[in-house]
């Protein structure tokens, strides 16, 4: 989701794997240690789980296994070949994936705190053998021996691929500047577990007197949030109360208040913490050569350098600034028209405001849809359109063993054969991440292991009796996430672990989820699952007319708030931490691109896990809305799902993982690099729908 700032997208092993730099593999470990037993099921670790000593042993099992892979590989004798030398050193990093990527989703979902404290655990771990390979010298000589001159494309891009990482790792330096590196590593890896944590933890309430106070919230909100025998009400701030607050509640001082509680997640504890990750992070910049960590967290991707993400940030922001500006002039008209007293608009306004405004322009009240959407209608759904959109079949797994019974899995099934398999763990709970996320599980090996992928997410719903109405934002933010799932599916059939699923470069992981966002804006697609879940009738053409041209209203300002936290990312790590004072600089970003007026005391840094994530790359969501478009507008938009660029796009974008570059994977689906006019035309999608009253000055408005 591209909204708080990601998403974060992907498990806490992602972001250490492909943004912290830290690889995959280690030195063996010295010193007298109790050998894991082989596992239940070597390839999940929820399958017999037994409390925290049995993640334990699971995933030493799968370190202990990389481990004897490196071994036999560093002793080999005789020429270095991919199959003596890359193939297990692939297959080694197939087993640390599995611990990285387990360890995570078990730290971020498990019902058990226990359980989740030793995943935090492990994932240090996991992280410090990660780090320690990385800049093994041995290792890094072995793969650079091979020769590749007779091997295939997506080989060469392999081990061209590896070996810049390893470079770009430190695995060059001499040994006090590795041990520093080393140290730094693990330094940043603990800092940042601990960062998420304090947010993770932090689920603040919010204490409503009566139940006057929610008027304007939807009926079945009202009625999930029973007064106590004061006639109290406690709200918090989980996403399924956080939100419908922010964009129904008449009450702006409510407003205000779930704003701050949601923003104000882990602060003040999560202040010196993120000073210290900060400085730990140009620590190990410098250390390694470059001026900034910004500079070294773009040197492998897509971007390229620091400079290069700022000129880019620059041409957006001045193809959206206008346009930004005269959307805001029309809310800040209606505003007027309608409340003179709730000028200037705030930020704990603005989801109200820009509701009303819909509604009064558009003709549109974004409460009218949720009766077609009822959550288990949406998930049927998302299968549906994927299934024709991908050429896939979604077959549910009930005896599947999960990590909670409010999981659901499904195996996915391509031409007829098993092609993987998905869970979706969709509703809040107690201790479980509060976001909404895609991690992978398992990595994909062609004809030796099939892909498997989890949601992480917290929609309404789950609850007997509670059909979990959800707003059109909430089904596009699904259909996003399930975008990452089909690129882990579909990406999963490489030869090489190391390249199966969303393996790309970091800042193109969000352009085909980005790019399923626009399917739900047509209407054959949404009348097919989109039925009022009391009466069964469809949404009515006319209903999903306005929805979508209100829908369009905004746009502007949505790039300017992508490039706000892009920069503000950017800030944070291109000087010194010492001088940051992240509040100022908070403020001075909303000045400079966002028109609405700045709410004191929003320390919304103190929960933006995307520092800890995408770190200085949040521009990623920027870049691959860009391509996302450019991708949709090669789409038929009178045949999405069934027209022949569906199958092309699978084939050339989300089938070859990361075999080749994302510039090429780019380039083969649109015949050339992807163009900023794409997204100067879907934020001009507003202005060729104009809405259909005229609103400001008190008139209240004329066809």
């Amino acid at each position: 989701m591209a909204t708080k700032g990601y998403f974060n997208v992907h498990c806490i092993w992602f972001v250490l794997r492909v943004l912290l730099v830290t690889f995959s593999f280690s030195l063996i470990a010295s010193g007298a240690e109790p050998a894991p037993v082989k596992p239940v099921d070597p390839v999940h670790a929820w399958v017999g789980l037994k409390g925290a000593s049995s993640l334990d042993n699971w995933v030493r099992w799968q370190i202990a296994e990389e481990r004897r892979l490196i071994a036999g590989m560093l002793a080999v004798k005789g020429p270095r070949t991919v199959e003596n030398t890359l193939l297990p050193y692939d297959r080694a990093e197939m087993h640390l994936t599995l611990a990285g990527d387990q360890g995570g989703i078990m730290f971020e979902v498990h019902p058990d705190k226990a359980v989740r404290d030793k995943a935090q655990e492990l994932v240090q771990v996991i992280a410090t053998e990660s780090t320690g390979i990385a800049l093994n010298q041995e290792i890094y000589h072995a793969l650079a021996a091979v020769d590749i001159s007779q091997a295939d494309a997506a080989t060469k891009h392999y081990m061209e691929r590896t070996l810049l990482e390893y470079r770009l790792g430190g695995v060059d330096k001499d040994q006090i500047t590795r041990d520093t590196v080393k140290k730094l590593e693990d330094q940043i890896t603990e800092i940042s577990l601990k960062f998420s944590r304090n947010v993770q933890d932090d689920v603040r309430k919010i204490p409503v007197k009566d139940k006057s106070e929610l008027e304007g919230l939807p009926e079945d909100y009202i009625a999930r949030h029973t007064p106590d025998a004061s006639g109290a009400i406690t709200l918090t701030t989980d996403s399924p109360d956080m939100t419908p607050v922010m964009s129904y509640a008449k009450n702006a001082k409510l407003r205000r208040a779930m704003f701050l509680a949601y923003n104000d997640r882990a602060y003040p504890a999560n202040e010196p913490v993120l000073h210290q990750l900060l400085d730990t992070r140009q620590k190990l910049a410098t250390t390694l050569g470059f001026a900034t960590w910004a500079d070294l967290a773009t040197a492998d991707q897509m971007m390229g350098s620091a400079t290069k993400m700022r000129t880019f940030l620059d041409e957006v922001d001045v193809a959206s600034r206008d346009r930004a500006r005269r959307e805001f002039a029309m809310l800040q008209d209606f505003v007027r028209s309608k409340d003179p007293s709730a000028l200037p608009v705030t930020l704990s306004d603005a989801g109200y405001w820009n509701e009303q405004y819909r509604r009064s322009a558009y003709a549109f009240d974004s409460q009218s849809v949720r009766p077609y959407f009822p959550y288990a209608q949406v998930e049927a759904g998302v299968l549906k359109t994927a299934s024709r959109l991908f050429h896939l079949e979604f077959h549910a797994v009930h005896d599947a063993p999960v990590w909670d019974p409010s999981v659901r899995a499904y195996d996915v099934y391509d031409s007829g054969q098993k092609a993987g398999r998905i869970y979706l763990d969709m509703h809040p709970r107690e201790g479980k991440d509060k976001w909404f996320s895609e991690s992978g599980l398992v990595p994909g090996m062609k004809g030796e292991q099939l892909p498997e992928t989890t949601l992480v997410c917290n929609f309404s719903g789950g609850v007997a009796g509670d059909p979990g109405l959800m707003q059109f934002d909430e089904v596009v933010t699904f259909f996003h996430e399930f975008g990452h799932m089909m690129h882990e599916v579909l990406g999963g059939k490489q030869h090489w672990a190391g390249q199966s699923g969303v393996t790309t470069e970091g800042d193109f992981v969000e352009a085909p989820s980005q790019m399923l966002e626009e399917m739900f804006h047509d209407p054959t697609i949404l009348q097919s699952f989109a039925k009022d879940y009391k009466t069964g009738q469809a949404m009515p053409l006319a209903l999903i007319s306005q929805m979508n041209r209100a829908s369009y209203f905004g746009r502007g300002r949505w790039v300017q708030q992508q490039l706000l936290y892009s920069n503000y990312a950017l800030q944070v790590h291109d000087r010194n931490p010492d001088t940051l004072n992240f509040y100022t600089t908070l403020k001075e970003d909303y000045v400079r691109f966002s028109p609405y007026q700045f709410v004191a005391g929003d320390h919304f840094y103190a929960s933006f896990t995307h520092l800890t994530g995408y770190s200085s790359n949040y521009y990623t969501y920027v870049l691959d809305k860009v391509i996302a478009v450019d991708f949709f507008a090669a789409f038929d938009p009178n045949n999405l799902l069934d027209g022949p660029a569906a199958l092309r796009y699978r084939k050339a974008v989300l089938e070859p993982g990361s075999s080749k570059p994302a510039a090429q994977l780019v380039q083969d689906f649109l015949g050339r690099p992807e163009s900023i006019d794409a997204l100067k035309h879907w934020m001009d999608k507003e202005f060729e729908a104009p809405p259909i009253a005229v609103v400001g000055s008190g008139s209240k408005g004329r066809k």
